[in-house]
């Protein structure tokens, strides 16, 4: 009904369109139950209107002394009451006097299909307040007791058929009206509020379609008050600006590994090509091979990292848990880090408890991540300045502190600095490599059961902290 060939329709004809379809069908139970209560009403005060006739008659017929008169020109007199008080109707009126007897109709009134069965009718007519006449139809029943000094002296029935009940065409119009006017109104409502609830969804997917040609400028200004609305529109907004960053660092990785690869193969290339023409000889020829291998080591280098993140990123990061004592082992690495690094206007200070802890971890992941930690603290803090590995334990999980006082991140990068790729500016220009060793480094303490954070950085330095589980 909604859907053609099995494609969705708009959110502003489905909606609609299902409403009105509800709409309808409410105005529909809402006429039948106006339209039965307006006959109720009718049928109420037509019996109300009949039931003062029949006291008027009951006033007319009795006199001072309890007889009951029934003259030649009483039908007259009743008449134009009757007309006077609007019971201009097909009504039958019998009136009884005390022994049952009916001593008075109204003259011509009774149809000839009802002569043969009027006695039965007025018997039932005592004590039932409908009665059925042999064609089918519904007689309504009024009965009014004749009384003198509180004794019965007789009794005035009136019938008249359900036939004659009718609703006013004014009554009609009313309820045509008002429940044309319903369901315009709520059609134009539910029209106008799911407009207001479509337009921000329909820029949203304008946006979609423009980031998928490539467009990630998206402009959504607009305040909305909706909170389930809102929250869908600035989230999407939000995902725009991260595809946008996304998109400018894998520009950047694209720059930055061609050129990061194109670099030794070419320096590569030009020195065989010097050998191969023998423009260098002897000690020089045996320089330009060693510098050929550091060159062909640092390629392979970046080829593995790029296999390794290609590993890690699906989760392909083997943990082997063993006990171990954290104080020495940070010793250790500490100790095997300054040995094979030239530091020599650079101090490294620890600060390790004596007291032994030990704790199930993969010494082997630990120390890869501190090595990278110090690494890139080393790059922070330049040709001078102090580097510091601090060890300590929280009621919750060791942790490790690998502090510089280099000149820190800005701060429109701190939240980047562990994205794959992602290289700062304070590094793009001066420090080579692929961007990924923070990003290797937080999956790896991920893969532990802890986490790799930036503590805080400043002008003044900077600290990452290593958090590893107790158990």
């Amino acid at each position: 009904m909604f859907i053609k060939n099995k494609e969705p329709v708009s959110l502003l004809r489905y909606w609609t369109t299902r409403y009105l379809i509800t709409l309808c069908v409410g105005l529909v139970l809402i006429g039948g139950l106006s339209a039965y209560w307006v006959k109720y009403a009718a049928t109420e005060k037509q019996l109300e209107v009949t039931r003062l006739f029949a006291e008027e008659v009951a006033d007319r017929v009795v006199d001072d002394v309890g007889n009951v008169l029934v003259g030649d020109k009483l039908h007259q007199v009743l008449d134009n009451r009757r007309k006077f008080m609007g019971v201009d109707r097909n009504l039958l009126l019998f009136i009884k006097n005390e022994k049952g007897e009916v001593i008075y109709n109204r003259p011509g009134m009774v149809p000839p299909p009802l002569m043969q069965a009027l006695p039965r009718l007025i018997a039932q007519a005592d004590t039932a307040d409908k009665v059925k006449q042999p064609s089918g139809d519904t007689l309504y029943v009024i009965r009014k007791e004749l009384e003198f000094n509180d004794v019965s002296v007789g009794k005035v029935i009136l019938l008249f058929p359900e036939t004659d009940i009718k609703v006013s065409k004014e009554q009609i119009q009313y309820l045509v009206i008002m429940l044309g006017s319903l369901g315009v109104l709520g059609w134009s409502v539910i029209y106008f509020h799911a407009r207001k609830l479509s337009d921000p969804i329909q820029n949203v997917v304008h946006s979609a379609r423009r980031i998928v040609e490539g467009n990630y400028d998206i402009a959504i200004n607009k305040p909305i008050k909706e909170r389930e609305i809102h929250e869908l529109v600035y989230t999407f907004k939000e995902m725009a600006d991260r595809l946008r960053q996304l998109e400018s660092m894998r520009t950047e990785l694209l720059a930055g590994v061609t050129h990061e690869l194109k670099t030794p193969v070419t320096a590569i290339s030009g020195l065989v090509q010097a050998i191969n023409d023998e423009v260098v000889t002897g000690d020089e020829q045996k320089e330009f091979l060693e510098i050929c291998l550091k060159e062909t080591k640092r390629l392979q280098k970046m080829v593995e990292d790029l296999l390794d993140f290609n590993s890690f990123a699906v989760g392909a990061i083997a943990v082997q848990q063993e006990e171990q004592n954290m104080s020495k082992l940070i010793r250790e690495i500490a100790s095997q880090w300054k040995i094979t690094q030239d530091i020599e206007t650079v101090t490294l200070t620890t600060h390790i408890p004596e007291a032994e802890t030990t704790i199930f971890i993969d010494p082997g992941r630990v120390q890869q991540v501190l090595i990278n930690l110090l690494n890139n603290a080393k790059q922070a803090v330049g040709n001078e300045g102090t580097i510091g590995l601090v060890l300590y334990e929280t009621p919750e999980d060791m942790r490790i502190d690998v502090k510089d006082d280099g000149q820190g991140i800005p701060f429109d990068e701190q939240s980047l600095v562990f994205e794959r790729f992602f290289r700062g500016s304070n590094k793009k220009d001066k420090v080579r490599g692929l961007g990924l060793g923070l990003s290797f480094s937080r999956m790896i303490a991920k893969a532990l059961g802890g986490d790799l954070i930036l503590g805080q950085s400043s002008p003044a330095g900077s600290t990452f902290t290593l958090i590893l589980p107790k158990k």
